[in-house]
């Protein structure tokens, strides 16, 4: 008998051993593939940005010149309208549009593309306005005072406000970090928020809504803005020591796609938004944003296995997925 057990767990072992080199095989083979697939695409896309970029640089440093002449010993104030408020600008003008939606039903061009039907049909008022007033605390009190006292140190580090634009393939670059530096942060941030003590005492709120829509992306405790929310997306630029102009677009991409990621309709191209959207239904899954440490960690194996997961895609045309890969079949007539 023992020799039989003995036997069995080296057979498992080796089980377990042969997957996770399958596993690392089969990895290897798919991210070398998609980096010979992202560098020819790369220098074919960047080719043509980089003519656009330099047939309009001048034009822009040129603004930004005309811009620092009238601010000249007030670059504080610059600082303020391209890194606060141009994002929540952005954040506001997008979110109104989709909270007609979530309020009214109507367009229903829009309507239809409903990750969770019969969820928010209409969006709860009284809900609506007590999340809204916990977001707009959180901007007012919160996100711009720790953006404020960013900028002496960004100053101290390589000034936000220098005269010189950043290249096209800088700014790329810096992108590239950013997006990298927010999700290790944003993942293990997140994770740690689902702890027990901290769930119950911090992130509970946020998952109040289990049909999320764009608005409550910045619904949080203050502690969970504080860490998850802001650290995530401060970090990038002031450890690269960036420039307003990156700053700026940085911050402004970070709160659309989270609006995205939230808003609860898998709009056609757009990035989709089902990832999170099941993160809210179950709570333990895809604690990520760009599902890389989800994948490495396991953290979205349920997820695979649903039709969410099928319908994780860029939506290239107008059915939507909902009705083309719906949750459950239709039943024969």
């Amino acid at each position: 008998m023992k020799g039989e057990a003995e036997h069995m767990i080296h057979n498992e072992k080796s089980k377990q051993e042969g997957h996770i080199w399958g596993s690392m095989r089969r990895t290897a083979f798919i991210l070398g593939s998609g980096l010979l697939l992202f560098v020819a695409f790369w220098n074919s896309m960047t080719w043509h940005l980089q003519r656009f970029w330099g047939a309009s640089g001048y034009f822009w440093q040129a603004q930004w010149e005309r811009l620092l002449t009238t601010f000249e010993g007030k670059e504080w104030i610059l600082f303020f309208i391209g890194a606060i408020q141009l994002p929540t600008l952005f954040f506001w003008s997008f979110n109104g549009l989709l909270l007609v939606v979530d309020t009214t039903g109507k367009p229903n061009f829009i309507s239809r593309y409903r990750i969770q039907v019969g969820k928010n049909e209409p969006v709860d008022p009284v809900k609506l306005r007590q999340s809204i007033r916990t977001v707009l605390f959180n901007q007012c009190m919160i996100s711009f005072p720790m953006v404020v006292f960013l900028y002496p140190f960004l100053k101290w580090w390589g000034d936000p406000c220098r005269r010189e634009l950043p290249t096209f393939h800088w700014f790329l670059l810096e992108l590239a970090i950013f997006t990298l530096i927010e999700e290790v942060l944003f993942y293990y941030s997140h994770r740690l928020l689902h702890y027990p003590t901290f769930y119950k005492k911090i992130h509970k709120k946020h998952h109040e809504w289990t049909a999320p829509i764009g608005v409550i992306s910045l619904y949080a405790h203050p502690i969970e803005h504080v860490v998850s929310n802001m650290l995530p997306a401060i970090v990038g630029p002031l450890v690269m020591g960036s420039h307003l102009s990156s700053i700026t677009m940085w911050f402004s991409l970070a709160l659309i796609i989270t609006t995205i990621s939230h808003c609860g309709y898998h709009l056609p191209f757009l990035p989709s938004p089902e990832f999170h959207d099941y993160h809210h239904r179950k709570f333990n899954q895809c604690y990520g944003v760009l599902g890389v440490l989800d994948h490495l960690h396991g953290t979205d194996t349920m997820f695979k296995q649903t039709k969410a997961y099928e319908r994780h895609v860029l939506l290239l045309g107008f059915t939507p997925l909902s009705e083309s890969i719906p949750e459950y079949p239709k039943k024969m007539e």
